[in-house]
């Protein structure tokens, strides 16, 4: 019998804490590296100087510690837990609650969660609670990515239930559809997260943790990275670019994840990311 690993609940909250004031300051090097590759590329004089103003904020936010963006997002956090780990001293969505508010507290973060979202949308005024992904995984490790989402790009969210029949291709106009339509609103450059198969709420949920992936780095499964490829250049070729001037990088990455679904039904999801893509992790 496995011998179970003990994670304290102020340790969590403690992390949470300090990975969303990280997240909303510091950009992750893959981001930033894509960011240069982007302006390097980039054949419009105007999207290129958006992209070297965008790099020039990140620079800014990290020298000066302030926020990458005023929308400090909702926060959005990926937990994976080992069956092996018992949370001792509170509860796990608890924790990460409290890291939650001590973090845009201690941060002076923009907090933006509205209760009664259809009625009074009375702001929590301490950014909770956050939107959390729990998964079980073997062993007895304890894995956070807290992922600041910003509205703008989370409005351009976009859910398809295709027949089968649409295949590929119904897939790829999808995808197309949906970031030409959202245009300038999700700040692009963008990175584009797409959930294909199983239920409506899986794909969405696949399509955001495609976000967490380094850009560009390919789904292991050739096929998934081959649409992948293909959708970039596709995405690209929309003429969208930087901050939509125009220009020819729309998009750093497209990050595709897959999942088997019913004989009758081909969900597909789309997830855009704006170039804040601000994400921070860390291992307890």
């Amino acid at each position: 019998m496995a011998n179970v690993r003990e994670v304290q609940a102020s340790d969590i909250t403690e992390t949470v804490a300090r990975l969303c004031i990280e997240a909303t300051h510091f950009l992750p090097e893959d981001v930033v590296a894509a960011l240069q590759r982007a302006r390097e590329s980039e054949r419009s004089p105007l999207a290129k100087q958006v992209l070297a103003e965008i790099l020039e904020n990140v620079d800014l936010a990290k020298r000066e510690m302030i926020p990458l963006c005023q929308d400090t997002g909702t926060a959005v956090v990926f937990v994976e837990v080992g069956q092996d780990v018992h949370i001792v001293g509170g509860s796990l969505e608890e924790a990460i609650n409290k890291g939650v508010a001590k973090g845009y507290g201690d941060g002076y973060l923009r907090k933006s969660i509205a209760d009664k979202p259809y009625s009074d949308r009375k702001n929590t005024q301490d950014n909770t609670p956050a939107v959390i992904h729990t998964e079980i995984v073997p062993g007895d490790g304890f894995k956070l990515k807290v992922l600041p989402k910003g509205g703008g790009c989370e409005n351009m969210s976009r859910l398809a239930i295709l027949l089968p029949a649409a295949g590929k291709e119904g897939v790829t106009n999808f995808v197309l559809k949906a970031v030409e339509e959202a245009s300038g609103n999700p700040c692009p450059p963008v990175i584009v997260g797409v959930g294909i198969g199983g239920t409506a709420e899986y794909s969405m949920t696949l399509a955001k943790k495609a976000l967490t992936r380094k850009v560009g780095e390919p789904n292991p499964d050739p096929e998934a990275a081959a649409l992948e490829k293909e959708l970039l250049e596709k995405v690209n070729a929309l003429g969208i670019g930087p901050q939509a001037v125009g220009g020819t990088n729309t998009a750093l990455a497209v990050h595709v994840e897959v999942y088997p679904t019913h004989i009758t039904s081909l969900p597909v999801a789309v997830n855009l990311q704006c170039h804040s893509a601000r994400l921070k992790e860390a291992e307890l």
